[in-house]
């Protein structure tokens, strides 16, 4: 199954980017992408299934997605339990940087689930899955980048910022 590994390194402390990363919900917010994330079921702190909506070159992608979330380890894994691919399943990570930073990661490994296309189809949209994660850790860095320069009593005031060109330029490479 195709693989995919995305990671940013964040200016900001490893707790307010994971902060931001267990906060699905306001991703559709920042993230031009993400139509919409709902939390449909949380049983405890560390278990909860949630609804998504993304937009990938075009199509819309929706799925419901198991996730184990580890505060300790700054991780959380999900698997997709219904939805348009065959099988999706990764896990968000935030690691501490140096100077007291952060590195973000999205990780996903997929399955189309059309067997007989799948050589065909499976480079394709691992390269749409680059480019959508990479698009979404770039939205969350600007996201935080604003908290952090607006300060934590100005969050409710927070807008959401439209893409750097330096985002839109990383946008274009990937």
């Amino acid at each position: 199954m195709p693989r995919v590994e995305v990671e940013l390194p964040i200016a900001v402390p490893p707790e307010a980017a994971w902060a931001a990363v267990v906060d699905v919900e306001s991703f559709a917010a920042c993230m031009d992408s993400v139509d919409s994330v709902t939390i449909t079921r949380q049983t405890d702190d560390r278990h909860r299934t949630s609804a998504w909506a993304v937009r990938l070159k075009g199509s819309v992608l929706q799925w419901t997605e198991d996730e184990v979330i580890d505060p300790v380890a700054r991780r959380f894994d999900f698997r997709q339990v219904t939805g348009d691919l065959g099988e999706f399943v990764g896990h968000w990570a935030v690691r501490p940087a140096p100077g007291g930073h952060s590195t973000v990661s999205l990780d996903v490994t997929f399955d189309i689930g059309i067997p007989l296309l799948a050589d065909l189809l499976n480079p394709v949209a691992a390269d749409a899955l680059r480019e959508n994660a990479a698009q979404m850790l770039s939205s969350l860095e600007r996201r935080l980048l604003a908290e952090e320069e607006q300060g934590p009593g100005d969050v409710d005031r927070l807008t959401v910022l439209p893409p750097t060109r330096e985002a839109e330029e990383e946008h274009d490479r990937v």
